[in-house]
């Protein structure tokens, strides 16, 4: 880093040097014992050319091609989406590289985290009661059960804002003068005290899908939402049922069957067409549902091992220091659980255009290296016949903020994998049955990724962001990474650890990536909650099988 104007070459091959302060037209820029001086200011996050690149040449950072020069760039340009076009290098013949520097994770080989164990083995880092529907017919009754449930338990914090919404009505129509503010409402003195000491709560799924798509949509809904009751974090569910649509329930049984033969979880299942009133539908559901919240209950937290640990690897509302900070970050935190010997999952496939080769040579066997071009090739071409592409996946803040093309989004994206093998392969929504680094073939949209990871089998999230984003998932807690120290402190409400310190030159990534490890142990044993979960940013989106970036 140099000292004097705050600026990075990521890695050696590189011929982009990121600013990492705001820096002014004119001001000299030593760079590997050359001085640069800036034709023009570089706004912090931003890039400029190390040295002149004539057009058509390649431009590289993380030590991979990032895109091409569309016109001269003279010394110390800034690139631009005007000036700079995205391109990726080609996959080559195979190199397995399956030797990797294992981190020391000596301080965590004895700890354990405080988990809710499952008869298949499997380790919940919350317990929680499902509550969905099979098909959007049966939404506005999952709205009435969510209602009523959570006055009954207390579990909702929007008491809080309904006598903020009745005071404010009553000052208005009696005209009175007298100021009224949230600050006026305690949270906990609409919480009621759940009897369910050991359940965390009840999370109610709506949804758009489940009849009119295709038959292989209905068929992957059930298989996503199988995987949610597969997941360690959930106890058990209620589901409802028009009883007509596409998504069967006896489709969801299969795909259960595919991914437990010996699940044992309560399931109680309702289906309006058979059942005649809605009254009835809703009585019986709602009895049901506080009956198996007393089954829920008598599971209870216990230690468990860190190997049982399956973590999700997410970003969303990136920008230029995501691939510096908070992306890697994750990838030394990824190295520690895998080096412990449990799980992470990487997704976001178009968000690795660009790093094919890397992750292809990282694979541990031909099969699985191969099953990861297919997805790849087959995601972009389905993207390119709808008249997309890969390259269109940056989002208009990833490119103010300095993510210029996809490629360069993806080369830090993929930083939050670390540098371990890749064990498995997965297309949605399979589930996780490797331990290692698995790659899960997900859309780059936040809220469907991180439904994906769930799906799948992950019992919690690691989302890194360097614009801010408050996405959340129904039973996985999700925990928020920023990328810079300013957004942490704008967005606080949002943001769990703050990876800025590296930025500044306060802290190193492991210290960083040490203190996400504690953090994280204790969210996965209930001592502390992840913003999401305070926030209730519950996000539920199910991926349709076609494009979406």
């Amino acid at each position: 880093m140099n000292k004097l104007h705050k600026t990075l070459k990521v890695h050696p091959n590189d011929n982009l040097i990121v600013a990492l302060e705001n820096l002014e037209a004119g001001a000299a820029i030593e760079v590997e014992g050359e001085v640069i001086t800036l034709p023009a200011a570089v706004e912090r996050k931003h890039k400029f050319v190390q040295h002149t690149i004539l057009a058509q040449q390649e431009i590289k950072m993380y030590g991979v091609i990032v895109g091409k020069a569309n016109v001269d760039l003279p010394q110390g340009t800034v690139i631009t989406t005007a000036n700079v076009s995205h391109k990726t290098s080609k996959v080559t013949q195979r190199v397995p590289r399956l030797d990797w520097a294992k981190p020391d994770v000596s301080k965590w080989h004895d700890k354990m985290f405080m988990g809710y164990k499952r008869s298949d083995g499997s380790v919940g880092t919350a317990n929680y009661w499902l509550v969905f529907p099979l098909v959007f017919c049966e939404n506005k009754n999952i709205d009435v059960i969510r209602e009523a449930i959570s006055d009954a338990l207390g579990y909702s914090k929007y008491h809080r804002y309904k006598a903020y919404a009745k005071r404010i009505l009553q000052k208005i129509t009696t005209d009175e003068t007298a100021d009224v503010s949230m600050a006026d409402f305690s949270e906990t003195e609409f919480q009621g005290e759940s009897p369910f000491e050991n359940v965390d709560g009840v999370r109610f799924i709506t949804h758009t899908m489940g009849c009119g798509g295709t038959r292989q949509d209905a068929n992957t809904l059930c298989g996503l939402l199988a995987g949610y009751l597969n997941n360690g974090n959930v106890a058990g569910a209620t589901i409802l049922s028009l009883g007509c649509q596409n998504a069967q329930f006896e489709i969801l049984k299969s795909e259960l069957e595919k991914r437990n033969p010996n699940f044992e979880k309560p399931i109680y299942y309702f289906d309006q067409q058979t059942l005649g009133s809605e009254e009835i539908l809703l009585e019986s559901a709602i009895k049901a549902t506080l009956e198996g919240l007393k089954i829920a209950n008598q599971c209870q937290r216990a230690p468990a091992p860190l190997h049982k640990l399956i973590v999700g690897l997410e970003c969303g509302g990136s920008d230029g220091f995501s691939g510096i900070s908070a992306n890697p970050v994750l990838g030394l935190l990824s190295d520690y659980v895998v080096a412990l010997g449990g799980t992470t999952v990487l997704s976001e496939f178009p968000e690795l255009c660009g790093v094919e080769q890397e992750l292809y040579d990282r694979c541990v066997n031909d099969q699985i290296a191969d099953r990861f071009l297919e997805l790849m090739e087959k995601y972009e071409t389905a993207a390119i016949q709808s008249g997309s592409s890969f390259d269109m996946n940056p989002s208009p803040g990833n490119i103010r903020d300095g993510l210029i093309t996809d490629a360069m989004k993806s080369a830090g994206a993929a930083k939050k994998g670390g540098i371990s093998p890749v064990t498995d392969v997965l297309d949605y929504p399979e589930p996780i049955t490797k331990p290692g680094l698995n790659l899960l073939c997900t859309p780059g949209n936040d809220v469907e990724s991180t439904t994906a990871l769930g799906g799948s089998g992950v019992n919690i999230v690691l989302f890194t962001t360097g614009l801010g984003t408050p996405t959340g998932n129904p039973v996985v807690p999700v925990v928020k990474v920023s990328s810079n120290s300013t957004l942490a402190t704008r967005m606080r409400d949002i943001i769990d650890i703050d990876a800025g310190p590296i930025i500044d030159g306060k802290a190193t990534l492991q210290e960083i990536t040490d203190l996400l490890m504690d953090y994280i142990i204790e969210v996965a044993s209930g001592r502390k909650k992840t913003k999401a979960m305070l926030n209730e940013q519950f996000d539920f989106i199910p991926w349709k099988r076609g494009v979406s970036l």
